[in-house]
């Protein structure tokens, strides 16, 4: 446990050889770690850019006032340019300096595509669907889907684009050709849909939020205050994992993200402590699932939530409290009971973290608390709330001596923002094209017609029917594609009049259970929770 308070620290609580063990495994088996690979000048132009990018992009959300289409072309025509400096074809095949001749022209023609569209918004508008009947329009669209549908491939993984692939073909199999590329790429129905418009008006500045928040430290602020509050319990170091991905949820919202903070300290000591490797996997791989229902956050899918339902954020954040609260209540004592079971014991508490050291350093919380204030009473929008709390982030960084914020930091800030919006981008054009699909063809009530028919009525076997269904549509689907399919396809059902399901519970019965397919052993996703870390075991 003494290993906590090692220097020098990382972003996040981790330790320099940690860091390289977690970046290293990360690589192995996380897609989005799987970036090129730049030095020297090239990766200082690049991370300007990227900088520049999370800039316009608080900008936009902040002042723009053009019309939807106008700022969402541009919006994905960035991303397209950012992703594929970004993202590799293959992960293999990556080396330094080097970006190979067909990836630069898929990046210009896919951003050129969103471009062309944002130039001439206002004419192609204009033409409404006729704009299909112009074979040049009609290859600018398919250029501009397919790019996205690649850069995907990529950062996310091929589990959604089977779904999406899917669609497609049954989508252009049952609906005329100029109508389906009309609906997927120049009307609002498809890429430019709720999902995208909502990550570009709300989601981009909770993800520079987030990344600004994790250089002041906190996240080691939330595991020291977990070891604080149960280490020296039962079990102690599972009962850390759990807390500690409770509360480091609350910032980044991702699976991933928490197991990477939390896994690499938490699991060496439940295995140091005598829980078995597998189980100590699973405590992470459940705890950290459930910072994506973890409130304010939530995986940003609050926002969509908000958007969909018609209803203030607000609401669904408060409303999420107490299923995320029961959510880790019940992995706590399941550990509990495992530990009473094995007899196992907790940390000393002379190896712990002392209080009082933890109470001088509760300003790190300020961010936080301005957010949650600002947003939950509407003194502002969203968007301006997020953009005092990072306001309020870089205060803190200054006065932080242990981890200070600097210009080079902010500098990093800006640029993880802008790579973690790549991934949201991506997924959220997919899950437009989803809805898309959905909407042409008529097939959510088709299937909302099929399970009410063998429901007959009864909610109990709709919910289990239900839940299958997003347990299998959610499997390797991140969180904000995740939530807009199961929005789509899923939610309508139990709402319908058969069923009876109020809107706000229905949606979130589909969130939570599409959120567990991370955590189902078809899918999974946890491979890295075995992070090597010799130097803990005994």
């Amino acid at each position: 446990m003494s290993d906590l308070n090692k220097e020098p620290q990382m972003e996040g609580g981790l330790d320099a050889e940690t860091a390289a063990e977690v970046d290293a495994m990360m690589k192995k088996f996380d897609l989005e770690s799987n970036t090129r690979i730049w030095e020297g000048l090239p990766k200082q132009l690049i991370r300007i850019l990227m900088a520049l990018f999370s800039v316009y992009s608080m900008w936009v959300t902040l002042y723009s006032t053009e019309m939807r289409e106008v700022r969402l072309t541009t919006f994905l025509g960035l991303v397209v340019i950012i992703g594929y400096l970004s993202y590799p074809m293959f992960k293999s095949k990556v080396r330094v300096n080097q970006m190979p001749w067909y990836d630069i022209l898929i990046m210009v023609a896919g951003a050129g595509s969103f471009f062309y569209y944002r130039f001439n918004a206002t004419e192609i508008i204009k033409l409404s669907s006729k704009v299909t009947n112009d074979t040049f329009m009609v290859v600018i669209a398919i250029i501009g889907i397919l790019s996205l549908v690649e850069l995907c491939r990529r950062c996310v993984g091929i589990p959604i684009l089977c779904v999406v692939g899917a669609l497609l073909v049954y989508t252009f199999s049952s609906v005329r050709f100029g109508k389906v590329i009309y609906d997927l790429f120049y009307a609002t129905s498809g890429v430019m849909n709720t999902p995208i418009d909502v990550a570009a008006k709300y989601i981009v500045v909770f993800i520079i939020f987030g990344a600004f928040l994790e250089r002041t430290g906190i996240s080691s602020f939330f595991i020291n205050f977990a070891n604080c509050a149960a280490g020296s319990s039962a079990g102690g170091p599972a009962k850390v994992a759990v807390i500690s991905s409770a509360l480091c949820g609350m910032v980044s919202g991702s699976s991933v993200g928490n197991t990477v903070t939390t896994g690499s300290i938490t699991i060496p000591m439940m295995k140091k402590t005598g829980y078995k490797g597998e189980f100590a996997g699973a405590v992470e791989a459940a705890a950290s699932t459930g910072g994506q229902i973890m409130p304010p956050i939530m995986g940003a899918a609050a926002f969509l939530m908000a958007e969909y339902m018609g209803v203030a954020y607000s609401e669904v954040a408060v409303r999420a409290i107490l299923p995320a609260a029961l959510y880790f209540i019940g992995i706590y004592f399941a550990v509990h009971l495992e530990a009473k079971k094995l007899g196992l014991k907790g940390i000393p508490r002379e190896e712990l973290p002392k209080f009082k050291d933890l109470v001088r350093k509760m300003y790190l919380l300020a961010p936080l608390v301005t957010l949650v204030y600002l947003v939950t009473t509407g003194t502002y929008t969203m968007q301006k709330s997020a953009a005092i709390a990072i306001a309020v982030t870089i205060l803190v960084g200054i006065v932080n001596r242990d981890q200070p914020i600097t210009f080079q930091k902010c500098i990093d800030a800006l640029e993880a923002g802008a790579r973690g919006t790549i991934t949201v981008a991506a997924a959220c054009a997919m899950a437009g094209i989803v809805a898309g699909c959905i909407t042409s063809t008529g097939l959510a009530s088709k299937l909302i017609s099929a399970i009410v028919n063998v429901a007959n009525g009864q909610a109990f076997i709709a919910l289990f029917l239900t839940m299958i269904c997003c347990i299998i549509l959610g499997m390797g689907v991140p969180t904000t594609a995740n939530y807009c399919i199961m929005a789509a396809t899923c939610a309508p059902i139990l709402m319908n009049d058969a069923i009876g399901i109020v809107p706000m519970a229905a949606h979130f019965f589909v969130f939570y259970f599409g959120i567990v397919a991370d955590i189902t052993p078809l899918l999974h996703w946890p491979p890295m929770l075995a992070l090597p870390s010799p130097r803990h075991h005994p």
